[in-house]
């Protein structure tokens, strides 16, 4: 006798993320994440959402990844370990600069730096800081490396240059830059740029707080209440900006992508499964086989010992983040005769269906009728010994329903119909 098996599959998945959020995070970089103090600016526009940031900062003017990674104190702060994010923001030029300039004094400090990060608490996420290219240009490289001079050429070259960071040290990026580029596109009155034209003004260094908004508590920068002394109308525009460009396409930037993910596969072979979940180290796993058994690997072996309608559900947690991905079971079984035919020559119609269901068995004599609903419970069974030709579904409710429809010689067809 050969066996064949039917599953059906339906599968939900969420993440939770709570409203009211508590959010620890280190800022490393220099002047532009001080000037304007833009942790305290983050901090106000959080609280005006009933959300918290706890911050520290080491942003000693001018300074470069490579020495952030010989000095004591961001050295001390990192190791700390007790926060959920530490920021990255190298010097302004020098992600801009020629590539294998970037490959020496930049990337290499990058992940330096990243890896502190990891080994003093694996779950902190490192934020890549995106900062802009300068108002016109950087007129001191602009002969070296014409790339960069002018603002749109700079400003490309830093979005590539981060996203790269992100990319091979599996971060995140907060894209500051890119919500710049977009608001001096399409909201060019608002000044961004302090005088010397690099720097941040007050306007610039909100943009970049609602970014962070966005970024690090996941949630929509047009609810900020507190814009600090801009007008209603300015801060209105950046906070839509912020939301356009970050908020409304959050995996663009690996917003998220880390986080615990319960989805899972699975292979069958008759009454055994083999589920397939995250090969993620810090995942923790809990499988629930809609049977009364558990497990709590990874990747789990489960032989069911009847046929039934099973509720598999998949939770997993990592770190602060949770998720659970479920999915019916319905495993019916039907036997066939090792006779084969050609099953593809029988029909049924119309389908959808109103009750009657006409049969066209292809030249075969259709002797008896089960139908089954989703969770493979046996609903109707209609039997004639010379040859069913139609039957009445009426009675049943709308939705989905399988026919075994059971042939001369031990023969047997499924076919799924929809009741309307």
């Amino acid at each position: 006798m050969r066996q064949f098996y039917f599953l059906a599959l339906l599968t939900y998945s969420f993440t939770a993320i709570s409203q009211s959020q508590i959010k620890r995070v280190l800022f490393i970089g220099n002047s532009y994440t001080n000037v304007n103090n833009l942790p305290s600016l983050l901090a106000n526009v959080a609280l005006s959402t009933g959300d918290s940031i706890i911050y520290d900062s080491n942003t000693p003017g001018g300074y470069t990844f490579q020495g952030h990674i010989n000095n004591q104190t961001t050295l001390n702060k990192i190791a700390q370990g007790n926060w959920d994010y530490v920021v990255l923001q190298e010097q302004s030029q020098r992600p801009s600069f020629p590539d294998g300039q970037v490959q020496t004094y930049v990337y290499p400090y990058a992940k330096l730096l990243d890896s502190l990060i990891n080994d003093a608490n694996p779950c902190t996420e490192t934020v890549f800081y995106m900062t802009w290219g300068r108002k016109n240009g950087d007129v001191s490289y602009c002969q070296s490396f014409p790339p960069v001079c002018t603002y749109q050429g700079m400003d490309s070259v830093l979005n590539l240059r981060y996203r790269h960071m992100a990319d091979t040290n599996k971060a995140i990026v907060s894209p500051v830059g890119a919500v710049w580029n977009y608001i001096r596109a399409t909201y060019p009155t608002i000044e961004l740029y302090s005088a010397d034209e690099s720097h941040p003004s007050l306007a610039g260094s909100y943009a970049a707080a609602c970014t962070f908004y966005a970024t690090i508590l996941r949630k929509d920068p047009t609810l900020i209440t507190f814009n600090s002394n801009l007008s209603a109308a300015v801060a209105d525009q950046i906070k839509s900006a912020a939301k356009l460009l970050v908020y409304d396409s959050l995996l663009n930037w690996h917003i998220g992508e880390y986080d615990a993910n319960a989805q899972f596969t699975s292979n069958q072979n008759g009454f055994q499964f083999q589920f397939f979940g995250s090969t993620d180290t810090l995942v923790k796993h809990l499988w629930d086989f809609g049977d009364g058994t558990m497990d709590s690997v990874a990747n789990p072996i489960h032989t069911y010992s009847s046929l039934g309608y099973y509720y598999v559900t998949h939770t997993v947690s990592k770190c602060s983040t949770s998720d659970i991905d479920s999915s019916y079971a319905n495993l019916l079984t039907i036997s066939l005769q090792d006779r084969s035919f050609d099953e593809n020559k029988i029909s049924i119609y119309p389908n959808p269906s109103r009750g009657i269901v006409t049969i066209n068995p292809g030249g075969e004599r259709v002797r008896k009728v089960t139908v089954y609903s989703l969770n493979g419970v046996e609903v109707k069974v209609i039997v004639d010994e010379q040859s069913l030709q139609q039957i009445n579904l009426r009675e049943l409710n709308s939705g989905c329903y399988f026919l075994k429809l059971e042939l001369d010689e031990g023969n047997y067809s499924l076919k799924k119909v929809v009741m309307q």
